[in-house]
């Protein structure tokens, strides 16, 4: 298959990327600067600018791009550059679809968990009710604009990603020096629930997406056993063999990191449950978190 990518050079477009390849698709890589190798197209979704030539024949796009949620406080700017890059990019996709000869069968286009919002306990399958928040705000937008490409005849998929775990980068690279030291803990109270899951079935649930057609619409790519703040810090310092015990207190996070960032991402409850991977028969390969983290790091569990 011809595949495009958008957002490759993130954490996990470059795994996809990876995998797409040792199969024998061929990969095509959206990058924002002038296109220098022959698996590079140029594009520049601010302006909704795309080489849609390059385009011509591929059977599938996915679309990852974004600015780090986590990259900063939310300022008025940052919140911005946070709706108005995956919006931009999602539009000029979209846009360009609508214009091919030959379209692709699929667009797999990245969303998050963030969708549902702060829900404490609440077991939250693909059906359920957007929440309330700056996140559920860009993700609905984000979705509302991906599901244009239905209009012409394209299955559209959208992952609603949890927190992806891989040592290479996201939240547990973030996390895994204070650990390492013992100075780890739970955010706040650690009651919130955390949906996460492995990069190997993060990236193999994406591939379900590109090939199996009868995946359609929302589907929450997370692990089938979420866990709570408190949980995860335990688990991860157990399989670092440290401490992991030093709170960190709520007010703390909103000091450094500004209440909205703090108190949706940090210390929001979305306990999200993967029901279309599983009605679906996926196999999970780290189904449960210590066995992820102790093949993440390369630890026996």
């Amino acid at each position: 298959m011809k595949i495009v990518i958008a957002g490759a050079s993130g954490l996990i477009g470059q795994a996809l990327a990876a995998v797409l390849r040792e199969r024998g698709d061929q990969v095509l890589r959206l990058v924002r600067r002038p296109a220098a190798a022959a698996d590079e197209i140029q594009w520049d979704p601010a302006a909704g600018k795309i080489d849609g030539g390059r385009l011509a024949g591929c059977d599938a796009i996915v679309n990852l791009a974004g600015e780090n949620i986590a990259g900063g406080r939310w300022t008025a700017r940052r919140r911005e550059r946070i709706f108005r890059s995956r919006v931009e990019a999602t539009r000029t996709l979209v846009q360009a679809i609508g214009v091919m000869a030959r379209r692709p069968a699929v667009l797999v286009n990245a969303s998050a968990v963030g969708f549902y919002g702060d829900r404490g306990d609440e077991r939250l399958p693909e059906t359920s009710a957007i929440g309330h928040g700056f996140l559920p705000e860009v993700t609905l937008a984000w979705e509302t604009h991906a599901e244009g490409a239905k209009r012409f005849g394209v299955r559209t998929v959208l992952a609603r990603f949890g927190v992806v775990l891989a040592t290479e980068g996201g939240a547990l690279a973030k996390m895994l020096p204070a650990f390492r030291f013992g100075l780890g803990g739970p955010l706040g109270n650690g009651r919130q629930w955390m949906s996460w899951i492995a990069l190997e079935d993060a990236v193999a649930a994406l591939v379900g997406a590109i090939d199996r057609a009868e995946w359609a619409g929302a589907v929450n790519v997370v692990a089938p056993v979420p866990v709570t703040n408190a949980d995860f810090t335990r688990a991860l310092g157990a399989a670092l063999r440290r401490p992991a015990f030093l709170p960190v207190p709520a007010f703390a996070l909103r000091l450094l990191f500004g209440q909205g960032l703090a108190d949706e991402a940090l210390l929001g409850s979305t306990r999200a449950e993967p029901r279309v991977l599983t009605a679906a028969g996926f196999r999970f390969r780290h189904p449960d978190l210590a066995g992820a983290l102790a093949a993440i790091l390369g630890r026996k569990h």
